[in-house]
């Protein structure tokens, strides 16, 4: 039984928490939060103890952490749970910083810690599903790779200024599907993008509407579309060609039933956001890291999968700044 405590008790936090306790082989055991309110709610949401953060990193019955605090505070946490010698669960990003996720892997390396950064998506079943037909040999060998991910609307001023921009924020989830699909690096970087959304969002030097070409050392092409407002609720699609056909996921809508009438054929609307869209990936994750631990295996995606999506990310903020391609510098 792996004994399991949460830092962070906001919306992602109760998420992971939530998925602790429907794994039989792991038990949760304690909840912190800089906001002992949140984390009281959080313990008593989950019948378990809450306790002050030090307090968690430090408890000999926490055998790991799961780190789902705001970003900015992931470095210093990681150090923190490193230092007490405890396999480590963490939200993306790692840091803002690609040096400082450096520095994070060379810590954790160092304590000799297992680590997992939580790519969600890689753990989705829909997607799952279709790169393990992709690499089976179904549609032979890939040349090309399209990722439309849409939110319903803008996250709030407060978290955008801290977000780190749309390409670090939200199209890092996508460029880690890609190089899980691709399986291989992307060595180029062609990003573009507005705010059409949302005026304050340009006072913030960002973008609500993005797009990236992604270019791999063998020639395939990964295309990413993000916007950060779809009118019919959240729009994950992935489609990937090859030399012999093409595999495509498409929405997963509030329910499946299609009617058809003389106004055509109509679907429900898609699932309203990521909680509802990925729910089991998010379930699946956690299973997949409580199993590892368990094992004595190392979990994926690790640290080095968290700063190559950070690397990616910080050459489509530079190709959007100059308005030109920009080489991955790994």
């Amino acid at each position: 039984m792996l004994r399991i405590g949460v830092l962070g008790c906001g919306r992602i936090g109760n998420v992971h928490a939530a998925s602790v306790v429907q794994i039989p082989s792991a038990k949760l055991i304690a909840v912190a939060d800089a906001i002992p309110a949140a984390a009281q709610a959080c313990a008593n949401r989950f019948n378990v103890e809450a306790r002050s953060i030090q307090d968690l990193i430090s408890a000999n019955d926490i055998d790991a952490v799961v780190i789902a605090t705001s970003s900015p505070t992931h470095f210093e946490f990681i150090h923190a749970v490193a230092d007490a010698g405890k396999p480590i669960f963490c939200e993306k990003p790692i840091d803002m910083s690609s040096d400082r996720v450096r520095q994070c892997i060379e810590k954790v390396a160092a304590a000799g810690v297992p680590f997992m950064t939580a790519f969600n998506q890689r753990f989705d079943p829909h997607f799952g599903a279709l790169q393990k037909r992709l690499a089976a040999g179904e549609i032979g060998e890939l040349e090309s790779v399209s990722i439309i991910s849409r939110d319903p609307s803008p996250p709030p001023r407060d978290y955008l200024k801290d977000s780190g921009g749309i390409f670090r924020d939200m199209m890092i989830h996508d460029f880690d599907l890609a190089r899980f699909l691709l399986n291989e690096n992307p060595t180029r970087v062609f990003a573009t993008g507005a705010a059409l959304i949302d005026p304050s969002i340009k006072e913030l030097h960002d973008v609500d509407t993005a797009v990236a070409l992604l270019m791999t050392k063998s020639g395939k092409i990964c295309q990413i579309s993000n916007s950060r407002r779809a009118s019919y609720g959240y729009d994950q699609r992935l489609e990937v060609h090859g030399a012999k056909g093409m595999l495509r996921v498409k929405n997963v809508h509030e329910n499946q039933v299609e009617s058809a009438t003389s106004l055509g054929f109509t679907l429900p609307v898609a699932k309203p956001f990521f909680l509802e869209r990925f729910g089991p990936a998010y379930l699946a994750e956690m299973e997949h890291f409580i199993s590892c631990i368990s094992t004595g295996t190392s979990p994926t995606p690790n640290a080095e999968d968290g700063l190559i999506a950070q690397l990616i990310a910080d050459a489509a903020t530079e190709s959007l700044a100059l308005g030109q391609p920009v080489d991955v510098n790994y």
